[in-house]
C-alpha cells in the first residue's frame, strides 16, 4: 500500500512537470510571435547588430562613437588578442554558471541547470570583440537613432555590476571562449522567466525596435528581421 502511495506521488510529480514544460513552451512560442512594433519616424544614424549562435542573442555595439566608448570599461586589455583595431563588441547577458561551468552542453550539470532555471545563481555578461560585422540569417543589422542608441547603452551598462569606483567587474577566468572575450560580473537574476534571449528581447523594446511581447529563445526575435 505504501508503495503504491509512493508511485502515484512520484507519477503525479512527474506528470506535473511534464504539463508545466509544456505550457512554458506553448506560452514562449506563442508569445514571441506577438509583435510589439518598432517606434515610427525615427532616424537611421546608428547601426547595432544582434548576433545568434542559435541558442543565445548577443546585442553588438560600435565600440567607440561620439555617444558611449565601451572599450573604458570593457578594456581591450582584458581579452588576450584584443586591439584598437577591433570595431564591434557583443555582448550578452546570462547565467554565470552556464557561461563558466558548461563549455559543451555535454558539460552540464544537474546543479547548475537546475540553479539556472530557478533563479539561485549569479548573472555575468560576456563580451566578445569583432572586427568586423558581416549580415546573415543569424546577425542582423539594425538601423536606430542616436536617442534610441543612448536608451540601449544605459540599458546595457545597468545589467553590469560595478566596483565601488564605478569600473565594471572582470571576471578573471580560464573559461573564455577564445582569445577576443571576457566575462564581466553582472545585476539580476537568470531563470525559465527570464533568460538570456528576454534580456536581449527587452534590450530591443527599451530602445524603441521591432521585438517581441515575450520570448526565451532566440527564434522569436530573429523572426522580426527575416
Amino acid at each position: 500500500m505504501q508503495l503504491k502511495k509512493t508511485l502515484l506521488i512520484v507519477s503525479k510529480v512527474i506528470l506535473g512537470f511534464l504539463v508545466f514544460i509544456a505550457f512554458y513552451l506553448a506560452a514562449g512560442y506563442c508569445l514571441s510571435r506577438i509583435t510589439v512594433d518598432a517606434e515610427p519616424d525615427t532616424k537611421k544614424e546608428v547601426a547595432i547588430y544582434i548576433l545568434t549562435n542559435g541558442v543565445h542573442t548577443d546585442l553588438v555595439f560600435p565600440i567607440k562613437n561620439e555617444q558611449y566608448n565601451w572599450s573604458e570599461q570593457v578594456k581591450f586589455s582584458n581579452a588576450t588578442a584584443v586591439d584598437s583595431s577591433f570595431n564591434y563588441l557583443a555582448m550578452g547577458w546570462g547565467d554565470k554558471g552556464f557561461y563558466l561551468e558548461t563549455p559543451e552542453w555535454s558539460d552540464l550539470k544537474f546543479s547548475v541547470a537546475f540553479k539556472a532555471a530557478f533563479g539561485l545563481s549569479t548573472t555575468a555578461v560576456h563580451a566578445t570583440y569583432y572586427k568586423i560585422m558581416k549580415e546573415s540569417s543569424s546577425c542582423k543589422k539594425i538601423m536606430i537613432s542616436q536617442e534610441q542608441y543612448t536608451r540601449l547603452v544605459n540599458y546595457t551598462v545597468n545589467s553590469f555590476k560595478k566596483d565601488k569606483d564605478g569600473f565594471f567587474m572582470h571576471i578573471k577566468t580560464n573559461a573564455n571562449y577564445g582569445k577576443t572575450d571576457a566575462f564581466y560580473e553582472a545585476n539580476g537574476s537568470y531563470s525559465m522567466l527570464h533568460t538570456c534571449n528576454t534580456w536581449a528581447n527587452e534590450a530591443l523594446k527599451k530602445s524603441g525596435q521591432r521585438a517581441c511581447l515575450w520570448t526565451p529563445f532566440d527564434t522569436g526575435i530573429f523572426l522580426k528581421y527575416k
